[in-house]
């Protein structure tokens, strides 16, 4: 039996790197040698926490994180079709099941039945190799790095909230919140010819990345009052989208203030509160439209198009770089490390 190296959360802030044996690949699968692998917020919350939202770990077992990846093809099966060896891909992280009424409408990323990397009790991707469905693996054009494949992830949840909010040319949009989720979500603003990108956080250096990669103007919520600044910098029209990307119950009750009359706002960072107290009065006197993400849809093959033809420089997000033996290091840094990092990933091999 060949064995490769994973890494496991044992417990509450604990990695440790098992033996494991490398999967044996079924007819439809191919067999991945993976290069990188993202760390999300939400592989954070479940290594710091236990859980994130209302999924939760079990902490009796080892578990391992990560569903951020690409890497090279070693093995195809039998009736792998369009993919060799050798080629790159980036893996899309859910598979669904193809018959229940939300895969049959195409909105599969509500399935029920999803099988999602790294989300309890489904085993994530710190690993080595991976077995995955072909489908479910897209491959990379020659001038995408598996680097940038790896951040296509991440960079779909951004494209298809932008896609949620209707961001159109000219556009004022408002992104509360400038973690990954928020950067991608600019980026993806901006490669839909966003017009004026106003991002708010409490962290400097997020802030300076948001301007780095493409804000037009950044508002540090910590030391001034963002809605009166946001009031300013749209000269009292407010915005016409307005993300809320940090899942915080404070920003979410900011955005009926926020968004213009007859405006977008759409819900995309996770709260772990479970009721939030919002203005309604707000959103029935703009007669504003509240929407949401979960994860993305159709959206991969776009991504890397976006990627590959330059619209979108992905790789500008990542700050932090950790091979898989130090990942106990990369994953201190992820929780502690709240002023310079920002976007962490795991070189494999």
């Amino acid at each position: 039996m060949t064995m490769q190296k994973g890494a496991f959360m044992r417990g509450i802030d604990k990695m440790i790197i098992k033996e494991i044996p490398v999967p044996e690949i079924g007819k439809k699968e191919v067999l991945v040698s993976l290069e990188y692998v993202g760390i999300c917020g939400s592989d954070v919350h479940y290594f710091h926490n236990g859980c994130c939202g209302s999924y939760k770990v079990d902490l009796s077992e080892d578990y391992m994180l990560g569903h951020e990846c690409a890497g090279t093809i070693v093995k195809v099966g039998e009736e792998v079709e369009k993919l060799k060896v050798g080629d790159r891909v980036a893996l899309e992280p859910g598979i669904t099941c193809g018959e229940c009424e939300q895969c049959k409408s195409g909105h599969y990323n509500l399935c029920p039945d999803v099988v999602f990397l790294a989300t309890p009790p489904v085993q994530g991707c710190n690993e080595e190799y991976i077995a995955f469905p072909e489908n479910m693996c897209f491959k990379l054009p020659y001038n995408v790095s598996t680097k940038e494949g790896a951040l296509i992830e991440p960079l779909s949840v951004g494209f298809y909230a932008s896609e949620q909010g209707g961001v159109k040319t000219g556009d004022t949009v408002v992104i509360l919140g400038s973690g990954c989720i928020g950067l991608v979500t600019l980026l993806a603003c901006k490669a839909h010819g966003a017009g004026k990108i106003i991002v708010a956080d409490l962290v400097e250096a997020r802030l300076q990345k948001a301007l780095e990669i493409g804000a037009t103007e950044v508002i540090n919520s910590g030391k001034e009052d963002a809605l009166k600044k946001i009031e300013e910098l749209t000269n009292g029209r407010g915005a016409d989208v307005v993300f809320e990307t940090a899942g915080s119950p404070v920003t979410i009750a900011q955005t009926p203030f926020i968004v213009r009359r007859g405006g977008v706002i759409t819900l995309v960072g996770i709260s772990a509160k479970e009721e939030i107290n919002y203005n309604f009065a707000q959103i029935m006197d703009k007669e504003a439209t509240i929407k949401s993400v979960f994860r993305y849809r159709n959206i991969y093959p776009k991504a890397i198009a976006a990627v590959s033809g330059g619209a979108i420089n992905v790789k500008g997000i990542v700050t932090h770089e950790f091979d898989l033996d130090h990942i106990q290091e990369a994953y201190d840094e992820a929780v502690n490390n709240k002023t310079d990092l920002v976007k962490a990933v795991i070189k494999v091999k």
